[in-house]
Formats: structure tokens, sequence, C-alpha cells
């Protein structure tokens, strides 16, 4: 049996948005750090793909460059939007995390990550004015020409590679990429929460590196909390290993991570950075509102 033309176009249109929806998602997450409005802003893409022409999507010449373009307007208006309504400073935030089994890979995680490693690298992004964060996202990440991206912004092309090379700037600067090999960084990992559990504070210190920063949710009453130093970290850390909470090993976000839960129940998601075998960040997410809403289901005992 063949469809009508009109079921077909939209069957032809369907098919080809889905085989787009991962990239789209990608960017929208990287862009937004919440699965939430990543996936909001990709069903709005839809539903305007839809509206467009006859419905078929057939008017569009390039229907990736297009939905590119849409999601990226999207996710710019709403980063401009939360920075207008909070009228808050340009600051480090914790992403919604994406938790994995240790040695396992969900094919839909790693395709809404796109190879990014790590919290860390967001808590950056999220650091960027938001053209910038576009600028840097669209082009070195996704390697979208700076034409279509000074499209988005309004610039021109050179005005938008220089977004985009400031960006690069402030991220190289803050040095988020993790030691390489899952082994190394799980090592590091243990050895923290291995200390923490001995209540060994001068141990604690010796795995961490001498600048390394903690920075926790705790929900949307409570700014986002900081300490430096490893002094400072290793005091705090020894509450995570305490007896009353059990830490499930995960991966978060691409990196070596845990899930603590307290009384069968997620209360926090640690996220940590490893450098030169050393702790040199972590974030931590203890929103109750926030966990609730994320899959830790993979998270090992």
């Amino acid at each position: 049996m063949s469809l009508s033309g009109s079921a077909a176009s939209d069957a032809s249109l369907t098919g080809r948005f889905e085989a787009a929806r991962p990239r789209l998602g990608a960017i929208a997450y990287r862009m937004l750090g919440s699965i939430e409005d990543a996936q909001d802003a990709v069903q709005e893409a839809w539903l305007r793909v839809s509206r467009t022409g006859g419905g078929d999507g057939k008017d569009i010449a390039n229907l990736d460059a297009w939905l590119t373009t849409v999601v990226a307007r999207i996710c710019l208006n709403m980063l401009r939007y939360r920075h207008a309504r909070d009228r808050e400073e340009l600051v480090a935030h914790l992403p919604d995390p994406i938790v994995e089994a240790v040695g396992e890979y969900d094919p839909e995680h790693r395709a809404l990550l796109a190879d990014a490693v790590g919290v860390a690298l967001f808590v950056v992004l999220d650091t960027l004015p938001p053209a910038e964060r576009l600028a840097f996202v669209l082009h070195d990440v996704f390697r979208v020409p700076f034409d279509q991206i000074a499209s988005i912004v309004d610039r021109t092309p050179e005005a938008a590679r220089k977004l985009a090379s400031r960006a690069r700037r402030r991220i190289e600067e803050a040095d988020p990429v993790p030691d390489a090999g899952m082994a190394a960084q799980r090592e590091a990992v243990d050895a923290f929460f291995a200390a923490g559990r001995d209540g060994d504070l001068d141990k604690l210190v010796s795995v961490l590196d001498p600048d390394v920063v903690l920075r926790g949710d705790f929900g949307p009453d409570a700014a986002v909390f900081r300490a430096e130093g490893a002094a400072s970290v290793a005091k705090l850390a020894r509450s995570y290993a305490g007896p009353e909470r059990e830490v499930r090993a995960s991966t978060v976000n691409g990196t070596a991570g845990a899930v603590i839960f307290v009384a069968g129940q997620p209360t926090a998601i640690m996220a940590f950075l490893i450098r030169g075998g050393r702790v040199a960040a972590i974030d931590v997410l203890a929103d109750p509102q926030r966990i609730a809403r994320i899959d830790v289901s993979a998270a090992t005992g």
C-alpha cells in the first residue's frame, strides 16, 4: 500500500527530523545545561518546522542547517531570558548531570553529551555571555560555519569569530579537561572516598590538588556554594563518606563520579575533575528537586 502524497511528505519530514534530533539535542544541552530545557527547545523546533510552508519541509533548502539555526536561536533567547529574569551575574552553575554505570555507555547519553567531557566544562560554559557560548558551541563543537553563526547572533562573520575566540580563551584558562583514562580517574575518586571513610585528613589532602575547588548546588534558595584549597575541601569531603551515606560509583558526564544515597534515596550527585592523578575539582548537585528529575538508576552499589 502506498502513502498519499501528503502522508508520504509528513513521514519523510518526521524521519528527517528524527535523524537530526540527537544533534539538535546535543546542541541544546551544551547551550542550556538542562536536559528538560534542551528537550523543550528541540520540541519547539519541531513545531516550527511542521508549520513551515506546507508542513512538509520542502520549502527549506537545507533542513539540517535550518533546524540548527532554529534550535540555536531558541537556546540563545532562553539564555538571555534567564539572565534578564534573574538579573544575575554570569556565574558558575551546575548542569543537569548525565549518570551512567561504570564501564557502560548509553548511546542516547553519548549523543546528548556530544563528546563533552566532565561537568567542569559545562560550569565554565555557564560563565560565558550567551552569544559567546553559542559561537563556541556551534563552531568549535559542531563545526557550524561563522557565516551561519553570524546570522543567529546578528553580527558579522568576523565578529562571530571573535566571540568564539574569547570563549575559547576563557575555557583554556579554566582548563576543565580531565586526565585521559577512566581507570586512573576512578582510582583517584576511590582514594578520595576511602580517605574520607577512614577519617584520614592528611590522606584526603594528599589526593587533592592544592588548588582544588568544590562547588555545591543545594537548591534554588541557596547560592552555589564554593570552597577552595585542599585543607578546606578535605574537611568538607569527610562528610560525604560518613557511615550513613552509601557511595555508588558512576560515570557522570563522561568522567568518574558517584551518587550518594542515604536510606536508599539519592541525596547528591558528585562529579570529579582529575588532573595529574589528583582531584582538581568536585561538583556536587544536592538540590532535591533537580535530583528527583534525574535518572540515577545506573549508579552501582
